[in-house]
């Protein structure tokens, strides 16, 4: 089996404890792929997600490994099974002047923008994405139409064969481990990770700082909190994107929920579908993953 990272943050390089990337104990024993592929100033959306996946599954398949695409980004694996939507292309003229107010004006008056001409992109996307926000306002103004009139696939796409499980906790052990995570965090020098990032050069406009546990850095450094607030405040985030996620992978159709103790059950359940799709071959099953 090898894992193909769905993780959007854990692509980044020098982002390993923030990201609770996994140690060198588990990539022995289980490979990872898609783990630090670029830097923390590129941008990584679905697409390359798709592009990256799609290359990986035959390869891990012919040498006759089980792929896994497992991580945090629901968005990542809704476009990888259905495909992404079918939204104009961009405009490099367009996202230059966007790119200028919100350097101008700040991010604030592009989100009063996207309410604006587009409410229902505005309501799903996270307040400080300036990147699908500055996408959103170049395709209402390339094409005149907002994003969400788009239409998101509905069927998944062809050559694959998808066996899907999720993973869920009661909503106070939920809370609980991400706490413990957050201390643990810092334990393990979450503060030097963001410190060296900084001194490379990075800054809070960069896509891979703008994530949960690297972006509330730069509040503090702005001097709107103290380091208890900071640890609070990275917290409240987690918790706020944790509860967001599972709202999305609960809109993913065919989903079977297991608990973390059901680990049996799971291994049980991927076995049987591994074997079926492996003698379902010669009758032109798709790939499986």
């Amino acid at each position: 089996m090898q894992i193909i990272n769905a993780d959007s943050m854990q692509v980044y390089r020098g982002m390993d404890i923030g990201t609770a990337k996994p140690g060198r104990d588990v990539l022995k024993c289980l490979p990872h792929r898609l783990l630090d592929i670029v830097d923390p100033n590129q941008q990584f959306n679905a697409g390359e997600f798709t592009r990256h996946a799609d290359r990986l599954i035959p390869e891990i398949s012919r040498k006759g490994g089980i792929p896994l695409i497992a991580g945090g980004a629901a968005y990542y694996l809704r476009c990888f099974m259905y495909g992404l939507p079918a939204a104009p292309a961009g405009s490099t003229r367009v996202r230059r002047e966007l790119k200028e107010l919100l350097k101008s004006r700040g991010l604030s008056y592009l989100r009063e923008e996207l309410h604006r001409v587009d409410p229902a992109t505005a309501a799903a996307l996270d307040a400080r994405d300036s990147y699908r926000i500055v996408r959103a306002l170049e395709v209402y103004r390339t094409a005149g139409k907002p994003l969400s009139a788009y239409p998101v696939p509905r069927e998944m796409r062809k050559g694959y064969s998808f066996l899907c499980i999720g993973l869920e906790r009661q909503r106070e052990d939920l809370y609980r481990r991400i706490e413990e995570r957050v201390d643990r965090m810092f334990t393990l020098g979450l503060a030097d990770e963001v410190r060296n990032l900084i001194s490379r050069g990075y800054t809070a406009d960069d896509p891979g700082m703008k994530g949960i546990g690297y972006r509330e850095f730069f509040e503090m450094r702005k001097g709107y909190l103290n380091s208890g607030g900071l640890k609070a405040l990275i917290k409240t985030n987690s918790r706020r994107y944790a509860k967001r996620q599972m709202t999305f992978f609960r809109s993913i159709p065919g989903v079977r929920w297991y608990t973390p103790e059901q680990a049996g059950e799971i291994e049980n359940c991927i076995g049987k579908f591994w074997k079926s799709r492996q003698e379902g071959r010669g009758s032109g099953a798709g790939q499986p993953t």
